[in-house]
């Protein structure tokens, strides 16, 4: 039987397929677009439809955030991995056979669907299951796989455009091929055991701890650890069964509307870095800085190999290094690239740059977009689902994602007439973006690494908003899986019910700590 953590991981990264169907969808269009077969069968250059077509994905995606948590909170997050799955090859279908731009904007709006849902399901799932050590990991595994759907995107859509680049095979194919991906989800999602947490939320108390044991203890009930994580859900969930569940909880209660509120500044600050603009257009970037389309489509695929190595480096670190300080220092790289960037793309405006700043250009890009899939991309999935408390994850989460899809949505559909409009300066909003977000981060934004899922809440009670001068203390993720594994035993020994309820408060450890 293979070891808990590794057990656990790949039940996480077998639900992050799902994002390999919106990395896929991102590092494909880029090649479809300038494919001749299909502008001729769409018949359009308006960049407005242009736009359209590459945002109408993300307008689906913004669309299936709300159906996709109230899926998973009445069926299951199984139940709603499988349905996401379902809606998206429907898209994969309509894209593939496509004869004009009305069937391609459908099929593209479904697609946008199953990932919305997906982009709500899979770092709910990944999160609900994980470690307290390793969350990190587990959830940042949505971003690793989005990286690979890109990866594959590119070198599948560059070859065939290599071998049949006026046929439609050179489009068709690359489109067809992103349903492969769905199929284990639609029909083996059945597979993974289920939420813990939402075995809990549904009164099945015994099945939830059989559920821990087989992810975190080889099946063993009786273990430490599994006792106290369930012990700290069932008190948990005990304080949240007297409370409104509806969508009221999050509006009217101030630690939930602000944990919301930090999840949406987050998303939006991800595409103000320029990470779609770079992936949607990426014919369009490095031409303006002299490269022919073949070569800007082969910088392009191999610029997500080098995105690819970030966020591995993310899911092997987040761990360690924490959320708060990748988030600042990964945004203010970003903007000193872009700054770099926009000072370069200015001289092929103006006609005189040079073979070697366009190389330069390509560079600082690199740099950026390591620099992005090591501390910002994965962190967006990560930080948001992990500081909601049972009641509302499913439901904040959708409207988090909401805030992603829509703020790419806008990205999408801006940047082809910023470029035609004003050129280079379009890469300025992005330089003075990367250090606005970095600002946020530092003022706002509190450390969570470590600290259980349902320790959020007090957690986010009791720090002040403007972080620097909180003083919040260091959390050792080793230390608390140790507390919850004491807290097993001391409820295995039959401890006084007054003891064990101190031990078992959620988000009340200060009584074990020596930091």
């Amino acid at each position: 039987m293979l070891p808990p953590k590794v057990y656990t991981f790949l039940c996480a990264c077998f639900a992050a397929m799902g994002a390999t169907l919106y990395g896929y969808d991102l590092g494909v269009i880029s090649y479809v677009l300038v494919a001749p077969d299909f502008v001729r069968v769409i018949d359009t250059t308006d960049d407005n439809y242009i736009g359209f077509i590459v945002s109408s994905m993300l307008l689906g995606a913004f669309f299936g955030s709300i159906p996709a948590c109230l899926i998973a909170d009445r069926f299951s997050r199984r139940m709603a991995i499988t349905v996401a799955g379902g809606v998206f090859i429907l898209g994969g279908i309509l894209q593939t056979a496509t004869q004009n731009k009305e069937t391609m904007f459908a099929g593209r709006f479904f697609a946008g669907i199953g990932i919305g849902m997906l982009g709500v399901l899979a770092p709910l799932y990944q999160s609900e299951i994980a470690h307290p050590s390793k969350r990190g990991m587990l959830t940042a595994t949505f971003q690793f796989f989005l990286g690979i759907g890109a990866i594959v995107a590119g070198w599948i859509a560059y070859g065939v455009q290599q071998t049949h680049p006026n046929a439609p095979m050179a489009w068709r194919l690359p489109l067809g091929f992103q349903m492969a991906p769905a199929v284990p989800l639609l029909l083996l999602s059945f597979l993974l055991p289920e939420s813990p947490r939402w075995l809990m939320i549904k009164g099945r108390d015994q099945d939830a701890l059989r559920t821990l044991a087989r992810l975190h203890a080889r099946g063993n009930e009786n273990d430490p650890f599994v006792q106290g994580e369930w012990l700290a859900m069932k008190e948990k969930l005990g304080q949240e069964a007297s409370v409104d569940q509806s969508w009221g909880l999050i509006f009217y209660d101030k630690t939930n509307l602000r944990k919301v509120l930090y999840g949406i500044i987050l998303q939006f600050s991800v595409q103000m870095t320029g990470v779609s603009a770079i992936q949607y257009y990426a014919a369009t970037v490095y031409k303006s800085v002299g490269f022919s389309q073949n070569t800007a489509l082969l910088i392009n695929s191999l610029n997500n190999i080098n995105a690819l190595f970030g966020e591995l480096a993310c899911i092997l670190l987040v761990d360690r290094v924490g959320r708060r300080f990748p988030l600042i220092a990964g945004n203010m790289l970003a903007g000193s690239c872009f700054a770099v960037a926009t000072a370069l793309a200015k001289q092929f405006a103006t006609g005189s740059g040079s073979r070697g700043e366009g190389i330069g250009f390509v560079a600082v890009l690199f740099i950026y977009n390591f620099a992005f899939s090591a501390c910002i991309g994965p962190l967006s999935w990560v930080y948001p689902v992990e500081i909601f408390n049972t009641a509302v994850r499913g439901k904040a989460t959708a409207m988090t994602c909401m805030a992603a899809w829509i703020s790419n949505f806008m990205i999408g559909q801006v940047s082809p007439k910023a470029w035609n409009n004003i050129g280079w300066k379009y890469y300025l909003v992005f330089t003075v973006c990367g250090f606005t977000n970095a600002l946020t981060f530092y003022i706002l934004f509190p450390e969570t690494k470590g600290r259980t899922l349902e320790e959020m809440d007090a957690y986010f009670r009791e720090t002040h908003w403007f972080v620097p001068g909180a003083k919040v203390p260091v959390v050792s993720s080793k230390e608390r899986e140790e507390q919850l594994a004491q807290d097993g035993l001391n409820h295995d020994r039959n401890i006084p019910s007054s003891d064990a309820e101190k031990g078992l408060q959620a988000g009340d450890y200060n009584h074990h700590e020596h930091i």
